[in-house]
């Protein structure tokens, strides 16, 4: 009987670990199915640039997995059974109910309200296509000298004000920050973000924590009001709620705890990638919710899983940083290198160079997709026996 390997989501996480997987293990030996509610991968990264109007190279997940033994299923996941190993989807067929020996979940996560009063009805966010898009017919139809007001001030909203101030300098921006500026980069970074905002006309209103959102602005906590004709939510991400709705262990963030392997610590059948896994990097510091730790999350999981499944060495590799990369419009971007547990260091490019640079970091991301191996030779192992029920099943790598 075929081992069955399903895999919820096929964002960057999810698709490079099915892909990964389907290069590791024998067709023979293993089935993989791709679950995904959109026919098309997402590139999430760039949704700043899908929302000001421009349009981004269609990546059909049927033609991503063409010959690599992954069926792409195309349905929206309603429950898990994490005990009774199931998956039940709705699509155009029907509902079904998917069984499973080895599931990764990659469900990935939405943006994060905070529970502010207003956000869900009045704010526009850009943490998913439909969000971006609805976003883009707004800003299309704003007129001149109307006010777009971007809250938070993390990567993604300094993105999008960015993004947005280029594109369109004939609206006001402006950027509501909880903190000071780019208050986690290093001098250097912090020098060159002011220069970026000032240089494309953003104001920047700085310890502005937003406590309520209305059709017209926002209020702060210290009473400040700033009015907007759209306001844009960027203040971080939630992981998908499906996850709470099982028996599997959850850290106090709502993400699925694992280990070193990114196997569930509740339930051994169950791997969690992306922003779904609470997973731990150097000095024992959380991984934070990005592509940055999703994609090596994903190598480690599917070689988890062919390791455990094969008999062979797991993994031991730990998951650190190296940089942040910054777009700040087409022309310009920050790159801050940080420490292993991403910290700022007195180290970053800037300007045209960093702009190229995060441009790389993207199309490599996606072309990671199509060569979930990084282009080394591939050897497709047989597996063994059924998922190992102790650690002691697969040999650790030291």
């Amino acid at each position: 009987m075929q081992h069955r390997i399903i895999v919820l989501g096929a964002g960057y996480s999810g698709a490079i670990a099915a892909g990964r997987l389907a290069k590791r293990l024998r067709r023979e030996d293993v089935t993989i199915t791709l679950v995904n509610a959109e026919p098309d991968f997402v590139e999430r990264v760039r949704m700043h640039q899908l929302a000001v109007g421009q349009d981004l190279k269609p990546r059909p997940l049927d033609e991503v997995f063409a010959g690599t033994g992954v069926e792409v299923k195309l349905a929206k996941v309603t429950s898990i059974d994490v005990d009774g190993k199931s998956v039940t989807v709705d699509s155009a067929q029907g509902v079904a109910e998917l069984p499973y020996d080895t599931l990764v979940y990659a469900l990935g996560s939405a943006g994060n309200d905070h529970g502010v009063p207003g956000v869900i009805e009045h704010a526009h966010q850009i943490a998913s296509r439909p969000g971006a898009l609805r976003l883009r017919e707004r800003l299309a139809g704003l007129a001149e000298g109307e006010t777009v007001l971007v809250v938070g001030g993390g990567l993604t909203g300094l993105e999008f004000a960015t993004e947005v101030a280029e594109a369109r300098p004939d609206l006001d921006i402006a950027l509501a920050t909880r903190a000071e500026l780019g208050d986690w980069l290093s001098p250097k970074g912090r020098a060159h973000l002011r220069k970026v905002v000032d240089r494309l006309g953003i104001t920047v209103h700085e310890n502005a924590a937003v406590t309520a959102v209305e059709a017209d602005g926002v209020t702060t906590a210290d009473g400040r009001t700033f009015g907007a004709a759209v306001t844009v939510w960027t203040t971080g991400f939630a992981a998908h709620p499906l996850a709470a709705s099982t028996s599997l262990e959850l850290a106090d963030d709502g993400r699925i705890v694992v280990d070193a392997t990114m196997r569930s610590v509740s339930h051994p059948d169950v791997y969690a990638v992306g922003d779904a896994g609470h997973a731990l990097g150097v000095a024992d510091k959380p991984l934070r919710m990005s592509c940055a730790s999703g994609t090596p999350m994903a190598w480690q999981a599917a070689d988890s899983i062919a390791a455990r499944l094969t008999d062979g060495k797991l993994p031991n590799v730990p998951l650190r940083y190296f940089n942040q990369c910054i777009s700040l419009g087409r022309k310009d971007g920050l790159i801050q290198f940080v420490t292993a547990d991403d910290r700022a260091v007195d180290r970053a490019l800037t300007g045209r160079f960093a702009a190229r640079y995060k441009e790389l970091v993207c199309r490599g991301a996606a072309w990671s997709l199509a060569n979930p191996t990084l282009g080394m030779p591939v050897r497709r192992r047989r597996v063994v026996a059924s998922q190992p029920a102790s650690e002691g099943a697969a040999r650790v790598a030291v």
